[in-house]
Formats: C-alpha cells, sequence, structure tokens
C-alpha cells in the first residue's frame, strides 16, 4: 500500500502546477474574489491520522457540501418522513433548475440540489426560530469536527442574500405546493447562511468521518446516525451529490461525494477515510474542476474507488 502521506504531498504539488484551473463562482460576488490558485487536500484515516497538502488549513465556503450535514440533521428529526417532501433521484439539470419543479408539483428530486435543500432547510426550521436553527446547525458542524472556531461568513452569506433571486423563485413555487411550510424569507435566511459556513479542509474532512465508519465518530467513539441512515445519506452523495455531474463523478472518482461552488469536495471512503479538497475554479457543471482531478488520482493510487481496482 502507498504512504498516504506521500501521495497526499504528491497530488497537492502536482495540481499546484497546473494551469486548467476552471472558473470561480462569480454569479455570488463574494466568491468571485477567491484566489483561483489555491489548492487543499485533507486525507483522515480511519485512525484519525490526517494526511494534509497545500492550503488545507484555509477557510473556505462550503456552500452546499452544508447540505449533507442539514440532510443528516433532518434526518434524525423526522426519519424517512422527510422523503415525502424531497425525493432521492439524480436531477439531471442544474442545481438551480426550476422546470424540474413545474413537472413534478413542487416536490425537489433530491436534498443536493437548491430546491432540495431549501426544503430540507425549511423541515428543520419547522421545529426552531430561525437563529435557534441556523444555531443548531453550526453547533452540529462544531461539533462533528471537533472544533468551536467554525465559524459562518456575515459576508458570504450577505453576498448570496442579495443575489438569490432564483432561490426565492425555487422557493415559493414550492410554497405555493405546501412543500415549504414555513414564511419563506426565514427559510432562505437560513439556507444562505449554512451554504456560508467556512471551513478548512482539515476540519470538513473531520467533520465527515462519521459517513466514512458506518455513523460512528471513530476517535470518540460517539454514535451520529445509524449504520444504515449513513450507508443511505452515502448513496444519496454518490447518485445526486454533483448535480448534472454527478455520473462522471462516479465514473472518475468511484467515490460517494458532495460538491459546493465554493470549490470544496467532500468525499467517503467507507471504513478507510474522509477526504476533503478544496479548489475554487468550476467545471461546466458547478463542481470543483481540480478537486475531482486530484480525488481521481486518490482513489487510483490508494485503490480506493468501491468498485474496486
Amino acid at each position: 500500500m502507498p504512504n498516504l502521506d506521500d501521495v497526499v504531498r504528491e497530488i497537492a504539488d502536482e495540481m499546484r502546477q497546473r494551469t486548467d484551473r476552471g472558473a470561480v463562482a462569480s454569479y455570488i460576488p463574494e466568491l468571485a474574489r477567491v484566489d483561483p490558485g489555491a489548492f487543499g487536500l485533507a486525507v483522515i484515516d480511519a485512525d484519525g491520522r490526517a494526511a494534509v497538502g497545500g492550503d488545507a488549513d484555509v477557510p473556505f465556503s462550503i456552500q452546499s457540501i452544508s447540505k449533507v450535514f442539514t440532510l443528516t440533521l433532518a434526518l434524525g428529526m423526522v426519519g424517512d418522513r422527510l422523503w415525502r417532501r424531497v425525493g432521492r433521484e439524480p436531477s439531471g439539470s442544474p442545481f438551480n433548475s426550476i422546470v424540474q419543479l413545474e413537472r413534478e408539483s413542487g416536490v425537489p428530486r433530491n436534498p443536493f440540489i437548491n430546491a432540495g435543500a431549501i426544503a430540507v432547510t425549511d423541515l428543520i426550521l419547522s421545529r426552531h426560530q430561525p437563529r435557534e436553527a441556523l444555531g443548531e446547525i453550526l453547533r452540529f458542524m462544531q461539533f462533528l469536527a471537533q472544533d468551536s472556531s467554525i465559524v459562518i461568513d456575515e459576508a458570504v452569506a450577505a453576498s448570496e442574500q442579495r443575489t438569490g433571486f432564483r432561490n426565492a423563485a425555487l422557493a415559493n413555487y414550492m410554497r405555493s405546493f405546501g412543500v415549504i411550510d414555513g414564511p419563506v424569507e426565514y427559510t432562505l435566511g437560513v439556507y444562505y447562511h449554512h451554504c456560508a459556513i467556512a471551513m478548512t479542509c482539515r476540519q470538513l474532512a473531520t467533520a465527515g468521518r462519521f459517513l466514512a465508519h458506518s455513523g460512528r465518530d471513530p476517535s470518540t467513539g460517539h454514535l451520529v446516525v445509524q449504520a444504515e441512515r449513513a450507508k443511505r445519506i452515502n448513496a444519496v452523495m454518490l447518485t445526486c451529490g454533483h448535480y448534472d455531474g454527478s455520473g462522471e463523478f462516479a465514473y472518475r472518482v468511484g467515490l460517494p461525494g458532495k460538491s459546493g461552488v465554493g470549490g470544496g469536495i467532500l468525499a467517503v471512503a467507507p471504513g478507510r477515510a474522509s477526504i476533503a479538497v478544496w479548489s475554487p475554479g468550476l467545471d461546466a457543471a458547478g463542481n470543483s474542476h481540480l478537486g475531482r482531478i486530484a480525488l481521481e488520482a486518490l482513489t487510483r493510487r490508494m485503490g480506493w474507488s468501491i468498485f474496486g481496482g
């Protein structure tokens, strides 16, 4: 078996030298300011050892990666009743498409596209006031990452709120079908803020460890979710975690994963490791261009694809 520290350092060095970096997400003004040359990679194995490379300790906006954790929280609140509100199928459409909602009576195709994540956020909000709901999400992230210093980037949240016209359209359309129960402005406010959580690759990889180890943090022994539920979350990550690029990611990388337009990707090597990569430049589907290439290299060199080889 190759040495993990060496592999991670080699990949970080290779990615730093590449010029094909994709384009940063310019439709959120605050994200457009991020250095496209940044690259970080963190891998935390079953024993808790961290192999890191590049900008692994630089915070970035996790954006849609937060949807993995809000899904986990919502399932803990209502269990499988959640699936009455949102589906589990790949969308085959852009992450902010409204066309599919019209065809399917306001029910989002999965919890990782924007409409689905807004519906999940509304469900969490049904048990709390907005400030309490947001606090619960942030505390959950801090708990999983074992780091109370994790915060919300208020500048990014405000930037999203100023430009989130399409998300407002999605939310209002779902409200018309009763998929969203609460006030749209409250739901969107919480949604924008949990997407604006800032984390490093090291923190994010730590937070995702329960998904790599049957729902349990192997360092603390704490059971976050039952093994069956962790398996289901991983399955949705594999099929839906990269929007309209989910099939390509599964084909190239072979791991469950969730991307965000901040350039981050959380990936899970079941039983082996939790992985976070960050490179702000995106491909045409809105996923980190070099992040996917780096993860493909990692799974190939370590033999970690869930499909073998």
